[in-house]
Order: C-alpha cells, then structure tokens, then sequence
C-alpha cells in the first residue's frame, strides 16, 4: 500500500460515518405510545432535526470537496480537507447526542418528571404573555428539561453558542435537572426559568448598565459597582423567581444556599453568583418590597441565627459595610425600575404576584396536605408543595407523586418507581 492508496481508504471510512447521524424522532429515540405524553413537541423534533440537516449539508459540500481532484492534491492538504470534515462530523455527532440524550428520557421512569417541569417552564412564559401579550416576538419553543450529573439545576440558554456543540447554537432552551433533584418543589427551578426569560426579553446589558450606574452613583466605588455588574444576572434570577413563585421561591432559594458557614460566608473574586450569605439578604429585601415583609423578617431571623458574622468571614469589609445600604438599591433597580426592552415596564409589572396569589397558594398547600390535586397554575404549584413538604404532614414521595400527575398531565409511572438503591 502506497500513500494515495492510504489515504483512499481513509476517505473511504470516512463516507461510511457520513450517514449514521440519523434524524430524530420519537420512534429512532425509544420512545413509545405510552412515552408521548411526556415528549418534548413535535415542534421541538422539527427544529432539531432541521439544525441537524444544516450540519449534515455542511458535512456532505465538505467531503464533495475533500473527493475533488484527490489525487492531484499533496497528501498533507488531503489530510487537512479530512480534518475539516471530521469537525463538522464531530459538531454533528454533538449535537445529535445532545438531542438524543434530552428526547430519549421521557421514555425512561423519569418521564413524567420531566413533562411536569416542562409545564411549570411554560407557565413561567405564559404568566408574562398574559400580563404583556406582545412582549415576546411571535411563538417560543418553550423551554426543555433533562437530567444530567451535576450538583445544581442549570440552563442553556436560546440561541447561545455551546462550546460542547463546538460552537453550533442551542435551538431551545434546555434546563439541566440532577438526577436526584426531580421533585417538583424545587424553587431554583424558577430561577432557572428566570435566565431563559431575561434572555429571551433581550434585557442582559440592560439590566447590567442599569446596576452599574447605581452602584456608582450611590456609592462613587468601582470595585462595588464592579461586583454587583457581575451579580445581576443571577440576582434578576432570583428576584424574578420570587415573582413566579412568592415568598415559597424565597425560602427554597435559602434553602438551596444553606451550607457551612465556610461556603456561605466566603466571597469569590470574578464570581457569576452574589455571595450567598448577602443572596439571602436580597431575598428578603424583594420580599419586603413585594409587601411579605413578614417572611422577609422570619427569612432574616434565620439565616443570622445560622450564620453570625462575629464568628469569622471571608467577606471583603467594603461589600459587607456597604450591603445594607446597596441591597435595597440594587433590588429596586432590578424589579422595580422600567426597561425599555420591557415596553417601559418594570419586571414586576410584567411577573405580577399579588397577597391573593399567596393566599391562594397556601390553600393548595392544604389541598395537597390532604393528598388532593390543586387548580393552581403550575408555577404556583411548585409553591404550594414547597409549603405541603415544609408541613411534615404527607411523606415527600406521595407528595411528588400528586404533583407530577396532576402536571404532567396523565398517571405517572414515577409513582411506581422504587427508590434508589446502592449495590452490595
């Protein structure tokens, strides 16, 4: 065997990779009859594979440039050419795993759980086109779960370039569930729905130049200006989850900060996330702000019950002298001041939650202490059982199971799932 010969057969491989990336659909992925109440729609199926079928156009003009005039070209461009089309194989073989990997869950007992979190992501949506129907330009594929490894729930974003698709943009949002965070109770989910919409509403450098200027205006320090322009993203997301939520979101995202004060307590230079003890403050100032002044005291109350400052923190003394008269500002700039990309209105005007939607939360609470569904639109729902577990009166897992019947629409199959187990 000679060189051309070699790399003959290379090439020859090569064209036999060119077709295994199959396009996506509930039968290629698994799923069947039973399966389909809990699929992503069949809209999401359309945009997947039609991202796929650009990649694979890409793939197939690469490698009908790779076989012009092989023979007359150096073995060393021929290797080149070789390589552009593996990347795009690779960019491919990506992206089909991605969406094979998220589509083919609903046909595993984690199904309904994830359909059930697709509901409350859709209400988020729905919430804002109910109170600003033109806010959103035309239709949105609403926001998809998975679950994955990981410690927390994360999301990736519409439209924003992966770098484990090597670049190629996510189609639709994507919210990563770990496996052992499926109970639809979870108020960080909210939060993650709170990044597509903030996303999505084109309110990012907004919001940042916004919090910028008034942390500098107020407090004349780059360094605090700095710091709180890197925060805005997630403190958007937080503030926003209370308004989907109510003062349920509050607590559950304290609950979620809840570590040894060494983490709590310790501030990370170039940071994305606020520091979570100053978080909680935050928190609790929204709630005020929203008129929960009682659960922002009771918040209050024990988070510095948990965490004194006099025992020792890894706070830089600025941020932590300036933070009862920056939060406030902070909050109100976010929620409470208008954007233009919101029509000229504030985030709480177009998340609106009210002392009635609480009341009415709370009585779903009762209703699913009691082992019955509620009628609440599911982003409330999610605050209701927050409340019905904090209860202690219904075991976690009939809980979860009463939820994610009634949100994801049909009998859950979780609720014959037999716990985890470690083998011997």
């Amino acid at each position: 065997m000679n060189v051309r010969r070699f790399l003959q057969a290379k090439i020859t491989g090569l064209s036999a990779r060119l077709s295994r990336l199959a396009r996506v659909d509930n039968a290629f992925v698994g799923l069947r009859p039973q399966d389909m109440p809990y699929a992503p729609s069949p809209e999401h199926f359309r945009v997947a594979n039609a991202r796929l079928a650009a990649v694979e156009q890409r793939i197939r003009q690469r490698f009908e440039d790779l076989q012009t005039d092989v023979g007359q070209r150096a073995p060393q461009r021929v290797l080149v050419d070789i390589a552009l089309v593996e990347r795009e194989l690779d960019r491919a073989r990506r992206l089909f795993g991605m969406f094979y990997e998220v589509f083919a869950q609903r046909g595993t007992a984690f199904g309904p759980s994830l359909a059930a979190h697709d509901s409350i992501a859709a209400d988020c949506y729905a919430a804002i086109r109910q109170t600003s129907p033109r806010l959103f330009d035309g239709p949105l594929l609403k926001p998809v779960s998975y679950m994955e490894h990981g410690y927390s729930p994360a999301t990736m974003r519409r439209g924003v370039a992966l770098s484990r698709l090597l670049g190629e943009a996510n189609p639709f949002p994507l919210i990563r569930i770990p496996w052992d965070r499926d109970q639809p109770w979870q108020s960080v989910f909210l939060h993650e729905v709170a990044h597509n919409i903030q996303a999505d509403a084109g309110i990012w450098q907004e919001n940042r130049q916004a919090v910028l200027r008034r942390v500098m205006g107020r407090a004349g320090n780059p360094m605090l200006a700095s710091v709180y322009g890197r925060w805005h993203k997630e403190i958007f997301a937080d503030l926003a989850a209370i308004l989907l939520g109510g003062p349920a979101a509050a607590w559950g995202m304290a609950d979620f900060l809840a570590h040894p004060q060494p983490r709590t307590m310790t501030f990370r230079p170039g940071g994305a996330h606020p520091t979570a003890y100053l978080r909680v403050y935050l928190l609790a100032e929204m709630l005020r702000r929203m008129g929960f002044a009682s659960d922002a005291t009771k918040l209050l109350r024990v988070w510095q019950a948990l965490y004194r400052t006099e025992s020792g923190h890894r706070i830089p003394a600025g941020l932590m002298t300036s933070a009862p008269r920056l939060i406030p500002e902070v909050v109100d700039e976010i929620a409470f001041q208008t954007r233009r990309n919101l029509a000229q209105q504030a985030l709480a005007d177009v998340i609106r939650f009210n002392r009635g939607d609480q009341d009415a939360i709370l009585e779903g609470a009762r209703c699913l202490q009691a082992g019955r569904a509620t009628d609440l639109p599911p982003r409330h729902v999610v605050s209701a059982a927050h409340y019905a577990l904090e209860s202690g009166r219904i075991p976690p897992q009939r809980l979860a199971h009463i939820v994610t019947d009634q949100l994801s629409g049909s009998p859950s199959r979780s609720s014959q799932r037999p716990p985890l187990r470690l083998a011997a």
